[in-house]
């Protein structure tokens, strides 16, 4: 029977949304199968309410473990004509189909933004006790003081005690940044004895973006950039001269200015263009006057949006203010904030301590990833991004930094990569950035790679030379201890990436080759491919050295190794020069380490499937279950991960290096916002093995 978990608003406003994230967070972590349900949706189709989508988009959750009951305008009409059991009924019966198919069921309630909040709270409370769900109680910190705050939450806690609730926990959101360990200390607990968690107001999350502001408004977009992430941190409105407005603009404001207004857009896009003015995060034009075509020619260019409301410009500034940022639209940056938010504030273990949820089965990618992230944060490390001018690259590091994944350091020239980052509207508060050319580290780098290199010929002059390079600075950062793992490639090749590393990383003790491993996500469990990335035609001591590597690496990040040594042929069957080498290398593995499970010559079919494993392998602790799989040649390895990447719909995280002293990674020039994170996350972990 699923566990049902109700979260509820006990004040207007008090961010549940967050507490929903965070939660599904954590318990993807620890479920097999996790469901959402939202009783009561503000818009008119149950199935496209933000929060049902979100759920669905982020954490995978199809349309049958991700619903929207009534409308509020239902309930409504059920209400006034007496009919309540009825608004239970049916809320009963499509949990009863969400929970079907879940392990456990996030359900949260109404936001209290009707007309009567008391009315809201028991339609909340009977709606817990009619679903059999116990309750995570929700208390908005904002605009109380401390002692209010504590007030609030006894209060909360009486009223769900009254109401017959079950209550497994109660949350404070919203509160003051530099209050918050003075509310955690003032509120009391209840007769549980457990922890009231506290967690603070963020900008990141409240400020609206431009795309938020706009569906507010109506508004139409006329000009400039596509992208409407950009966060509203201040609103301008343009009702000075030019001179007066530039002087009291700053970073990420909206500017509001009347259409017939040219100077005001001529001047917020010079700003704009300009290192050392501040860049909007859009433009609001009001009034509904013609634009001048030949001003209009200009804005099409500017890096931030342009939108025009027929609405005077008083009315459109104050429709702007009312406008808060929501995490239900989805924007990634709002969704990584408001997870970082709840890690750093909530004990997750205590919290599964109440749950009691039974242990988790199957790893499915999302289960996966959440888990590698949580490793990496668990014991943070620092990280060097050596190609700070590639957007992909600032946008991963802005995301890092919110979940409070690791420390970040990016190379490049500053102006340059502040300035990228402000027309894209990318926050890099938080992450350090150093220019290789400027910096005071250049000298001692170049000094230790002339010394290092010195046999090779490399003198001071050329080693100089060669720290202006963001892979070789970046590599000598780690060699050196000031970081501790470098991700790479995003705009480089492979070797770009990877030679720095054998010239003075180098291998570790005991290993004579650098391999690479993908790590396969499939729907219900995790496989670990070797070598698909680095060494074209590997001999039987270097096929030996990738299987080994690659067990410790599917070790080191939870996978259970049984390795298969792959070729065209099972056991004894087969005979010729790639199948003895495969065959010499599974016999120098098992020499090397006799406690490992090892299998080879072995063919894939018999590697993965226990029927046909019981055919041509009886016997075997390998065959038919085996985890890693080490491919003869890089031409094999390379085309089964894509083909069971493509065919199978697997996630393939990756390439990760291994055999290095100190982990360096490198991406594909085709990967996207998500492989970076996930490979600095990949990173960090296998710096904690340091």
């Amino acid at each position: 029977m699923a566990r049902g978990i109700y979260i509820s608003a006990m004040t207007p406003g008090s961010g549940k949304s967050l507490v929903t994230l965070g939660l599904a967070d954590m318990l993807l972590r620890h479920a097999d199968r996790v469901g959402f349900f939202r009783p009561i949706v503000e818009g008119s189709e149950p199935a496209q309410d933000p929060m049902v989508r979100l759920m669905q988009r982020k954490f995978n959750l199809t349309a049958e473990t991700s619903r929207g009951g009534l409308t509020r305008r239902e309930v409504r009409s059920l209400l006034v004509a007496g009919e309540r059991g009825e608004v239970d009924s049916r809320c009963l019966t499509i949990y009863n189909e969400v929970a079907a198919h879940c392990d456990v069921v996030i359900i949260e309630g109404t936001d209290l933004s009707g007309h009567d909040v008391a009315l809201e709270f028991v339609l909340n409370a009977r709606l817990a006790n009619n679903l059999g769900a116990v309750v995570l109680a929700v208390v908005n910190a904002r605009e109380m003081t401390v002692p209010e705050t504590a007030d609030a939450v006894d209060v909360a806690r009486r009223e769900l005690h009254d109401a017959h609730c079950d209550l497994l926990a109660m949350m404070v959101n919203r509160a003051e940044s530099d209050a918050v360990d003075e509310v955690r200390a003032a509120v009391r607990p209840g007769a549980s004895g457990r922890p009231v968690y506290v967690m603070p107001e963020l900008n990141e999350i409240s400020q609206p973006s431009m795309s938020e502001v706009a569906k507010a408004l109506n508004a139409r977009q006329v000009a400039g950039s596509a992208s409407l992430e950009r966060d509203v941190v201040g609103i301008k409105v343009a009702a000075m001269t030019v001179g007066n407005f530039i002087s009291q603009l700053d970073h990420g404001n909206l500017v509001i200015a009347p259409s017939d207004r040219a100077d005001v857009m001529v001047a917020a896009l010079a700003s704009a263009v300009s290192p050392e003015f501040p860049v909007p995060s859009g433009m609001l034009l009001t009034g509904g006057l013609p634009i001048d075509p030949g001003i209009l020619a200009l804005l099409s260019q500017a890096p931030f949006p342009v939108f025009a409301v027929d609405v005077d410009t008083y009315s459109a500034a104050r429709q702007v203010s009312r406008v808060r940022g929501e995490i239900s639209s989805g924007q990634r940056r709002k969704v990584a904030a408001a997870l970082g938010v709840w890690t750093r504030h909530v004990d997750e273990h205590e919290l599964l301590e109440r749950l009691e949820l039974p242990r988790p089965e199957k790893i499915t990618p999302l289960r996966f990833l959440n888990q590698l992230i949580v490793r990496a944060r668990a014991q943070r490390k620092h990280i060097v991004l050596p190609e700070g001018l590639d957007t992909r690259v600032l946008r991963a590091a802005e995301i890092l930094h919110r979940r409070d994944v690791c420390s970040l350091t990016l190379l490049g020239p500053e102006g340059e990569v502040r300035e990228l980052a402000a027309s894209e509207g990318i926050d890099l508060s938080g992450t350090t950035i150093i220019n290789p050319a400027t910096s005071a580290l250049r000298d001692e780098f170049a000094r230790e790679y002339a010394e290092l290199r010195a046999k090779k010929g490399v003198t001071l002059d050329d080693a100089q030379e060669r720290m202006l390079h963001g892979a070789y600075f970046g590599t000598m950062m780690v060699h050196l201890g000031r970081v501790d793992g470098m991700v790479s490639g995003a705009a480089h090749t492979t070797a770009n990436t990877i030679r720095p590393a054998l010239e003075f990383i180098r291998t570790k003790e005991g290993v004579d080759i650098v391999s690479s491993v993908f790590l396969m996500l499939l729907e219900d469990r995790v496989l670990v491919y070797g070598d698909c990335a680095v060494n074209p035609d590997p001999d039987a001591k270097q096929l030996a050295d990738i299987a080994l590597a690659s067990a410790d690496t599917a070790a080191r990040f939870g996978v259970t190794p049984r390795v298969a040594m792959l070729s065209y042929s099972t056991g004894a069957s087969g005979h010729g020069e790639s199948v003895e080498t495969v065959r010499e290398a599974t016999e120098i593995v098992r020499s090397r380490r006799p406690d490992l499970p090892v299998e080879g010559p072995i063919q894939y079919d018999a590697a993965v499937d226990a029927s046909t494993a019981a055919s041509k392998m009886p016997g075997s602790d390998v065959a038919g279950h085996a985890t890693v799989f080490i491919f003869p040649d890089l031409n094999t390895g390379n085309n089964t991960y894509k083909a069971v990447q493509q065919s199978a719909g697997a996630v393939a995280v990756g390439p990760i290096l291994q055999g290095l002293r100190k982990p360096v990674n490198d991406l594909s020039r085709g990967c996207t916002v998500e492989d970076i994170v996930n490979t600095v996350a990949i990173t960090a972990v296998q710096a904690q093995e340091g």
